[in-house]
């Protein structure tokens, strides 16, 4: 595989990472919905899998505009930045095919990410696990579930708990911040003071 489509592939899969976009709307994008300086990516447009055409997203919740303010992010968006060197018209698509129409998760998953996959021998997955990781990763992190659900263009909070599932025990005591538990006990100490 040449060094372009490599450096095309990492992008597609630190954005998918770093983004939780769903593949549709990952592949819909146009150079026009990235802004590097406010570091957010608009959402208003999928790709349908099926018919690989370019219409409204999946619900109302997913027309949004995600900020990549943690790490992940301003590393997906440096890469992205690279990776979109050069002139560009403002509505083409960041990841198209030769003909200029979206990508397709068909031709992604075989072509690059399977392989991959197989040569560090881990187990086939497929363009959402980039999403439920993401989803996981900025829960861990502490990220509000309001703006976690925002983030992540769910309908509804139950849609963000279908995600989320139980969190092993061992992932929950690194990311628990000693400052939570401080200011936590600190609430409790100042109610009962009330009482």
């Amino acid at each position: 595989m040449d060094e372009a489509r490599k450096r095309r592939y990492a992008t597609v899969f630190l954005l998918a990472a770093a983004t939780g976009l769903r593949c549709g709307e990952l592949f819909a994008l146009r150079v026009n919905d990235i802004d590097f300086k406010a570091g957010t990516i608009r959402v208003d447009e999928s790709a349908d899998q099926r018919t690989y055409k370019i219409g409204p997203c999946k619900n109302a919740a997913a027309h949004r505009t995600v900020l990549l303010a943690d790490a992940e992010g301003r590393e997906a968006l440096s890469a992205l930045k690279r990776f979109l060197k050069g002139p560009h018209l403002s509505n083409s698509l960041v990841f198209q095919s030769r003909r200029g129409s979206p990508r397709r998760e068909t031709n992604v998953l075989p072509e690059f990410l399977h392989p991959v996959l197989k040569a560090l021998g881990l187990q086939k997955a497929g363009m959402h696990t980039f999403r439920h990781d993401c989803n996981r990763t900025w829960e861990l992190a502490g990220m509000n579930a309001a703006v976690l659900r925002q983030q992540m263009g769910h309908s509804s909070a139950a849609m963000t708990a279908r995600y989320t599932g139980q969190i092993p025990l061992e992932d929950v005591r690194p990311r628990f911040p000693f400052a939570l538990a401080t200011k936590m006990s600190g609430r409790c100490v100042q109610s009962l003071s009330r009482v």
